[in-house]
């Protein structure tokens, strides 16, 4: 059983740089990530409980965007406010839009990264977080038999039936059904309220905004006629509109930008190849683009322009969500329905640890023995995250490839 989280909320400068870390070392994927950020800001250092978590994690997952940039973007909400999100999103998001950036500037030169003995290795480390992950929030959100059968129910549901929309649909399905068992049951004790969250007026006013540039950002892109206005408004509607993450993005992309003539087909593939490999989010491949893209603005400003356009819409929208989702999830029949939710979520994960981790990753018996190794450091030893990310990269580079 974990401890109550800390009372004491860190400083703007602690989630940065605890972000920046992650940023550095979260490979494996959007739901990986999750893992990671469980392991980092609950297990860790306890700056959210499990309920808490899972609670962000079940919104941000039926919201369209980046579901992992998100929920770094609400850790730092619930943490410090607004300068709090930003500092967790920028943190996240600043190593691998860099990264992104300059192959965006030498995009012909990108052949194998993906290949590499050190990059097996990170993704077996990935299979690792995310077990870890499930064992640990599996005792804490599916504790009765009800629960567990509910997150066993999401994951084979996941398995059979993957598409975009299936996560969204099993978490609903996880919310009426915990309505359903747990509306008359009386629960003890009410989740504490997320210290700093944003107000309801400003809620409100992200909301108005999402929508507001959507509606306007075609129409100003068509009169000015600025190919940099254009880039904006279209990966702004991306961000905006797309459910399932950047594997899901990535080729709504490749649909819009390849045919628009912003960037050939050759040096989209490239990027797509390589972005798999990174740490931190796959919607930095926005950055990419940009900086690879065949006319001006293009280079570090195009980078700029189309990155800043494709986070926006879904941070906006989540910032406009969480006033509500706060008040909500203080009523009895919202915390009957969050139960199921958060079983559902737990069966995402655990569906996740087979596809895409384990399919992707174990491949032979020296496979298997790394990730039982890796596991083992994080859940008996108690081995950080990151420390197991690195011994992971050099065991796949020196025995799995020696």
């Amino acid at each position: 059983m974990l401890p109550p989280a800390s009372p004491q909320p860190p400083t703007v400068l602690r989630l940065f740089l605890s972000a920046l870390r992650l940023g550095l070392t979260s490979f494996g994927g959007p739901v990986a990530h999750l893992g990671f950020f469980r392991e980092e800001y609950v297990a860790r250092r306890r700056w959210l409980d499990d309920p808490a978590y899972a609670d962000l994690v079940a919104l941000c997952q039926s919201l369209p965007g980046p579901a992992s940039s998100q929920v770094i973007f609400g850790i730092g909400l619930a943490c410090r406010g607004l300068a709090g999100g930003l500092a967790c999103w920028t943190g996240f998001t600043l190593p691998s839009a860099i990264i992104m950036t300059a192959c965006g500037y030498g995009a012909h030169n990108l052949v194998g990264i993906q290949h590499a003995g050190w990059m097996d290795g990170l993704k077996i480390a990935a299979v690792a977080v995310v077990a870890q992950a499930v064992w640990s929030m599996g005792s804490q959100l599916c504790p009765d038999r009800s629960r567990l059968t509910m997150a066993l129910f999401a994951a084979v549901a996941i398995l059979l039936m993957p598409t975009t929309v299936t996560p969204l649909l099993v978490i609903l399905a996880g919310g009426l059904l915990g309505w359903a068992r747990y509306r008359r049951i009386r629960i003890p004790t009410t989740p504490a309220p997320l210290p700093f969250a944003l107000s309801p007026v400003r809620g409100a006013a992200a909301i108005l905004l999402f929508f507001l540039l959507l509606g306007i950002l075609p129409l100003a892109a068509s009169w000015t006629h600025w190919r940099g206005l254009g880039y904006f408004s279209g990966f702004y509607r991306a961000g905006a509109l797309v459910f399932g993450g950047g594997h899901v993005v990535l080729p709504l992309l490749q649909s819009q930008v390849v045919h628009r003539g912003w960037i050939d087909n050759d040096t989209f593939v490239a990027g797509y190849g390589v972005v798999q490999a990174m740490p931190g989010p796959l919607f930095s491949f926005a950055a990419y683009l940009g900086a690879a893209a065949t006319q001006p603005p293009n280079g570090w400003l195009g980078a700029l322009i189309c990155l800043t356009g494709i986070y926006l819409s879904p941070l906006l929208l989540l910032a406009g969500a969480i006033p509500l989702w706060e008040t909500l999830r203080r009523t009895r029949s919202a915390q009957a329905a969050l139960r199921g939710a958060n079983a559902a979520v737990t069966g995402i994960l655990l569906a996740a640890v087979y596809d895409p981790l384990w399919i992707t990753s174990i491949h032979t018996p020296r496979d298997l023995a790394l990730a039982i190794s890796a596991f083992a450091l994080l859940l008996v030893w108690r081995f950080p995250a990151w420390l197991i990310v690195v011994l992971s990269a050099l065991a796949g580079q020196l025995w799995l490839h020696g």
